[in-house]
Parts: C-alpha cells; structure tokens; sequence
C-alpha cells in the first residue's frame, strides 16, 4: 500500500482527518476540541473524553528550566575577528580538559564520566580505538532499528494500567490485521513497537516533517485499543515533556484530532471502524498536525491565514515552536522511551549537525524551516535525511519582527544551541565545526 498516496495534506487550517485522506476529500474544516484543557498530566483518556476548545499557548517565549549543568558560554554575543584563522589549530584535548574543568565541583550521578568523553582521563591508544567502536556501535543500531517490531511488553507505556480483559477473537484478529499493515505499509519517518504480551499497546516515533519547525525532531506516543475497539477509535497519549508546541498537542498528552473523537468532523473526517486504521492515524498526526504552518491548525485563527498580521503571527508561534522542539530533543536524549533508546541516540547522531546548522541559520535572521545553505550544498547526506530534512523548497528571510520577542528568541535559542551541542557530542555528532568556532571564540585577542 502506498501511504503517501493516502491523499494526507499538511494544512495550514484547523486539525484535519487522515480518514478524510482515505475519501479523497481535499476539503478543509476548523474544527473544535472536544476534551479538558485543564487535564492532569499523565492522566488516561477515553474514546469519549470531553474537551474543551484549546487554547493557543502564548507566543511569549518560555524561559529554559532544563537542568543547567552544561558549559556556560560567557560570549554569547560577538565573535572575535582578531585572530588569524589560517593559524588556528583545533586541539581536541585540550578541548576536552576545558570542559572536564567545568564539571569538577559538579555531583554527577554514578557512572557517567565513563560515558562523557571530556570527563576522562587522555586515552591510550587501545582505549581510544575502543571509544571509536562505542560510536560505531550507535550507528550499527541505529541502521539495524527496524520500523516495525514486536517486544514482550512495555513497562513505562502511558496506558500500561488500563486492561481489556479477555479480548475476543475479532478484536485480536483485528489488532494483527492492523500490525501487518503497519509492518508493511509504515512510511520511512515514523517507527512502531508493539507488545506481545499486551496487543492493546502500541507506540510510535515519528521524525517531524521538512519545511516545518518541527524538522528533525524525534515525536512520541503511546496508544491503547479498547476492548470496544475498532468500534471506537484507539486511545492516545503524546509524550509532551510539559511542552505544548502545537495547538493539537497538550501538554498533558491530550492529542485533539477528529479521527479520534477528540476534535469535532463530520462525514469521512470521523473514525470508521470499517475503514479507519492506526497507520492512518499516525501518517494524520505526521502530516497534518505537525505541519508548516501550525498556528492556524487553531479555529480561531483559522480566518486571518491570508492576512499580514495573521502571517507575522504564524512566524512568531514557529519561532516559540521550534524552541520547545529543541527542548523535547534534550528531554528524549536524557530520557527515551523504553525500546527507542537506540533510534534516539542514532538519529541524533545523524542528525545532530544538521540541526545545529539550522539553529546558527535561524539566529541570523532566517525564518524557521527555511533553507540552511549547507544543506542545499549536500555537504551532509544520511540514509534516512529524505524524510527528516530542515530545508523547504527554497531560502526565505524572516519578516521584520518586534525586537523584544527577537532578543528573546535568540536568547532562548543560544542557551539550547549550547546545550544541544553537549548532547549531539556524547552522542558522537560530527560537531568538529561547532566546537571550533567555539573555541576560537572563546580565544583572547592576541
């Protein structure tokens, strides 16, 4: 089966349906959600949660409460033009003993030096190749992670306390047939694991769309057939981080889409228990949730799409957007979800150039999802950088924007940039260009 033939558009409306795809329907309808803004975090759903229409998350860019115990970098600012660039040598070890130097007086948790390359001691040799079979190793996993697998449970699965009971045979027959056309039907940019032991469990990873400011960024949910299930949609829970950075994406892990009954649709836009299927739901969630231009997915901006302010507005959400995608990264770097630990590390580290290219990109004025040069240059090419790629079609230059919320966001996106940096090098990132300009940044003047 074709999935990208399934007639999916990313829109720049109110939340779509993936069953609307299914009918050919290029229709466009804003569309309300049915549930509680004011869910609890970690709190189950069902079929028929009642919601209220969301509201949109202020622009005002949120301060970065992760755990500071990265690298301060005390010239955020300006660069240092006075030193001669042809007599610059990049030292990797003394490098690493400037950051070492850093986390001395820092308490970090057993056994983590070992895995932090500026906390050890200079290698010998046979230890140093070594190190370089680790890096390896991530990379060996990473293309060996298949889309779709089967594990024995899951034992951090949001619905992991919700029980069918003894399902019957049309429900178990039905959950296969929705495993086989996963396996064989799943676009390369999202994964699946199912559990053996609790086929009502599923979840997903799904890599965010190109030409959006969610690009490169690795995307979580869990989901849970009922026992009514196919007659009722399945259940699902998006692992938000506390970070709400769409308006069909709560913080709680509501996820508002009206395949699922939590966002209102009318006709083929509903679930069809004859014809609607989990692969449809995920590809939805992909292609038209997580799209370019996410502020309008919100009826009530839905109208001033075609306006100046309304354009200027979507700019600013795609700035807060991107912001908060950066912060999911670091949350599943420090944190993935069980079974996915091996997608995370080698997608970031595969990915982790491309993206500390965009955030440089982005600080110089470019509009989020544009092209990043180096990139249309081809300078960095991967197996899977196709479906996961920053750059739209062609380079775009932001609009003029208030110099308060620009400070902000370069404020904001320079302290991420630091500490995704950290982040992508553990994880064995080719961040040589990053580092270097760092250091000589970080150079006195001669």
């Amino acid at each position: 089966m074709d999935t990208e033939s399934r007639g999916l558009q990313q829109g720049s409306s109110s939340c779509w349906s993936t069953s609307a795809a299914a009918c050919g329907s290029s229709q466009q309808k804003r569309q309300r959600c049915e549930g509680s803004s004011s869910d609890q975090v970690g709190s189950s759903t069902s079929g028929s949660v009642q919601m209220s229409e969301p509201e949109l998350p202020d622009t005002d860019y949120v301060e970065n409460e992760e755990e500071d115990y990265y690298m301060d970098d005390d010239d955020d600012d300006c660069d240092d033009d006075n030193d001669d660039e042809s007599e610059y040598e990049f030292d990797e070890a003394d490098f690493n003993q400037q950051l070492a130097d850093k986390f001395d007086d820092l308490d970090l948790p057993p056994g983590v030096e070992a895995t932090v390359p500026w906390l050890q001691k200079i290698a010998a040799p046979d230890e140093q190749d070594s190190s370089e079979l680790t890096e390896d190793e991530i990379t060996k996993k990473y293309k060996a992670f298949a889309q779709f697998y089967t594990v024995e449970n899951f034992s951090d699965h949001h619905y992991a306390d919700k029980s069918v009971g003894k399902p019957s045979r049309e429900w178990a027959k039905r959950i296969q047939h929705e495993w086989k056309l996963l396996e064989k039907d799943l676009p390369g940019s999202i994964f699946v694991r199912v559990a053996e032991d609790r086929m009502d469990l599923l979840r997903a990873a799904i890599i965010g769309p190109k030409g959006t400011p969610y690009h490169d960024g690795l995307f979580f949910f869990d989901a849970h057939f009922t026992s009514s299930y196919p007659s009722q949609p399945p259940l699902v829970y998006y692992h938000s981080g506390g970070l709400r950075l769409n308006p069909n994406l709560y913080n709680c892990g509501k996820v508002c889409l009206s395949l699922l009954g939590t966002w209102s649709g009318s006709g083929c836009e509903k679930w069809n228990p004859a014809q609607s299927t989990m692969l449809q739901v995920l590809v939805s969630i992909q292609a038209l949730i997580l799209n370019e231009k996410p502020y309008f997915n919100e009826p009530g901006y839905a109208g001033s799409a075609n306006t100046p302010s309304g354009q200027q507005q979507s700019i600013e959400y795609n700035k807060t957007t991107f912001l908060h995608s950066c912060r999911t990264m670091l949350y599943s770097l420090r944190r993935p979800p069980q079974y996915f630990g091996d997608l995370v590390a080698g997608h970031f580290r595969e990915r982790g150039r491309t993206i500390l290219a965009a955030c440089k990109h982005y600080l110089e004025g470019n509009m989020v999802g544009s092209v990043v040069p180096e990139e249309e240059e081809g300078e960095h090419d991967s197996t899977r950088a196709s479906s996961s790629s920053s750059s739209s079609s062609a380079p775009k230059q932001e609009a003029s924007s208030p110099l308060v919320r620009r400070t902000q966001f370069c404020d904001g996106l320079k302290t991420l940039f630091e500490d995704l940096l950290m982040e992508f090098n553990v994880k064995g990132a080719d961040t040589r260009k990053f580092i270097e300009e760092k250091l000589k940044k970080n150079l006195p003047a001669a």
